[in-house]
Order: structure tokens, then sequence, then C-alpha cells
């Protein structure tokens, strides 16, 4: 993802977005409190209701479809919040045309797609993002932070829920939800950046094994699931991801057992510390209370976070901090999973050798 590209520092960096439906909004408030560095200036939608309402809402050029934005041209990176099925070939599609990529999660929906993506950025000089939101909430930071620290001495368990609710009717509101080719199941699609903690925050995993069932959407994906982990360090895991809570979302957590240290963060969207305990004292503790944030969405407020690292690379004044191999990293992981419950097996990781 080294391309030589050249920094963008004597102007704003202008912005392009394909796929105006629900996660779009984000990166909306993103650019606007990035305005004095970024500024999205078109989109493109296949529905015209909603490419109608994005232009009034951002001011920005509407086209019909990528094809005919990235004709028009006239910015630097693009953006993809499709359906996540779509990603793959939309991003190398934007890197041939010499356009720099942001993707939502997850980057592709299959590993084959994913490793394409990567290779069509390297071999066109641009950059590729990958969206991981959660990563910059307050509450997983402190968390970070305490893990590089070492402050739980050696890692012993870890356990992840994400207890949401998607009725039928969301699922009904586009064709390509629910989908194996478009969307991939509550593990791919809701519980994605929940994944993505068990490597960024604990480390490498060795194997896994999940079940998975459809007990009562009328979708092809799953809307249930289960995985043990076994991470390399030794240490042992779980994730419960269900879409079925009654009436409403209720959790999105992660707990730590370690030898020196035990935390949970919880909340609907791991946006409250609910315990924190060391054997040794640290200033972060004095500031545990602060990082907690009410929210009533589960996407937290992290968007405009992340765009403050994707705005700084492409000024040439940092380093991507979730490049496209960095989201192979979790991709690989929901892949395993799959396996996994298909085949009824454990499956260890690397998926390749």
């Amino acid at each position: 993802m080294n391309g030589n590209y050249k920094a963008i520092r004597d102007r704003k960096i202008c912005f392009a977005l394909v796929g105006c439906g629900r996660i779009s909004t984000k990166h909306f408030e993103s650019f606007q409190k990035h305005a004095e560095h970024a500024e999205l200036v078109a989109v493109c939608d296949t529905d015209a209701t909603a490419l109608k309402a994005a232009c009034a809402s951002t001011g920005a050029r509407g086209y019909p479809g990528l094809d005919a934005m990235l004709k028009a041209g006239g910015f630097d990176a693009v953006v993809l919040a499709s359906p996540s099925g779509l990603h793959a070939d939309q991003g190398i599609q934007v890197a041939r045309s010499g356009h720099h990529i942001i993707t939502e999660k997850p980057m592709a929906t299959r590993w084959e797609d994913g490793k394409r993506l990567v290779k069509a950025c390297d071999d066109a000089g641009v950059r590729l993002f990958v969206v991981k939101q959660n990563r910059r909430n307050a509450t997983i930071q402190l968390l970070k932070r305490a893990i590089e620290e070492r402050r739980f001495g050696r890692i012993y368990m870890v356990n992840v829920n994400v207890f949401w609710s998607r009725p039928q009717s969301y699922y009904d509101s586009a064709k390509w939800r629910g989908t194996w080719e478009f969307d991939g199941g509550a593990f791919m699609n809701q519980a994605s950046h929940y994944v993505d903690l068990l490597d960024w925050l604990i480390g490498p995993v060795e194997s896994v094994q999940a079940f998975t069932a459809t007990l009562a959407r009328n979708i092809e994906v799953e809307d249930t699931g289960v995985l043990s982990i076994k991470w390399r360090s030794g240490a042992l895991g779980s994730m419960n991801v269900t879409m079925l809570t009654y009436p409403k979302n209720l959790e999105g957590s992660i707990t730590i057992l370690g030898e020196k240290g035990t935390v949970r963060i919880g909340g609907m969207a791991v946006n409250e510390i609910q315990h924190w305990q060391f054997a040794e004292p640290d200033s972060d503790d004095e500031v545990v209370k602060k990082a907690n944030y009410e929210t009533t969405s589960v996407y937290g407020f992290g968007h405009p976070l992340y765009y403050d690292n994707v705005i700084s690379t492409l000024r040439g004044e940092a380093e991507a901090e979730t490049d496209g191999r960095e989201g192979l990293r979790s991709l690989e992981l929901l892949i395993a999973a799959y396996v996994s419950a298909r085949d009824g097996r454990r499956v260890s990781l690397p998926l390749e050798y």
C-alpha cells in the first residue's frame, strides 16, 4: 500500500462516495467535521430516491452509478459504502482509475476477493483504507493501551457478546440484505468490528471453532452464532452473536480476564467501562469514567476520528492505521469462522501457508 502517490497539502482532499444508504450518514457527518481539509464532491447510488436525498443533504454532485462518477472524476478518493459483496469489484475498478479507496467493513465477503482488492491497489499505487471505527472509541483506546503496557500480565480468557436486534423488516428493506453474495450474516455484517477486536487487541489467533444458525429470520445467512477461539499466546475465548435480542439492541461487550487485571467494556456498543481493575495503579485509571459515552447507535462516534488518520495519511503526515493488509486480518478470521461452521471442524490460521 506504499504507492508513489503525491501528498495533498495545498488544497482540500476531495472525496466521492458510493452507496447512499444507512451507513453513508456517518461519512457525511465526518466530512462536515473535517471541512478544513476534506470535501465531499460526488455521490452515486442506483436508488434515485436515496441519491436525491444525499445530494440535497450534502450538496455533492449525484451520479446514477460508479461508471458515470469515475468518468466525470474531480476527486482524490472514493468511499465504498455499498453492499459488502460489491466492495472488492468496485474497489478494483476505483483503484484502476487511479483513486484512493476507503471501504466500509467488511472489505470483501470472500477471502480471494479481499486479496484481489489489496493486489489491485498495490498494482495501481493507490491507498486502501478499511473502516474500523470502533478502534477509535475512547473506551477501546484505553483498553488497547492497557494491553500494550502489559497491565493484564498474561491474558487468560476473552469473551465478546453482540446481542442486537434486526427485525425481518430490516432484511426486507433491500434485496441484498441477508444474502451470502452481497451481505454475509451476523458475524460478517453486524459483528464485523467485534471480530476485528479479537486480533487487534488480543493478538494472532491460532484456531477457531464456530456454530451458526438461522433461527428466526427468513434469510440465507445466520442470525445467530457462537465462536470458540484459541490464540497463539494460549489464551482462550468465545464470541456470542445474535440479531434476535428481544425487544431491541442490548449489548456489545468485551471482557478480558488476565493474570493481573480484569476489564469489562459493555453498553450497547462497547461504550461503557463497567469493570476496570488492575494489580498496579496507572494514571489511566483516573480517566475511565470520562471515557464512557452515551450512544443510541451501534456505530458509535468513531468515524470522524477514523478520518483523522485517513486525511493525515493522504496529506503525507501519517501512515494508514488500517490499510488493506490490516483489513485482511479480520476478514481471514471471519472466513475461518464460516468454514468451521460449514464443515463442522476446527479451522487453523493462517488459512494459507
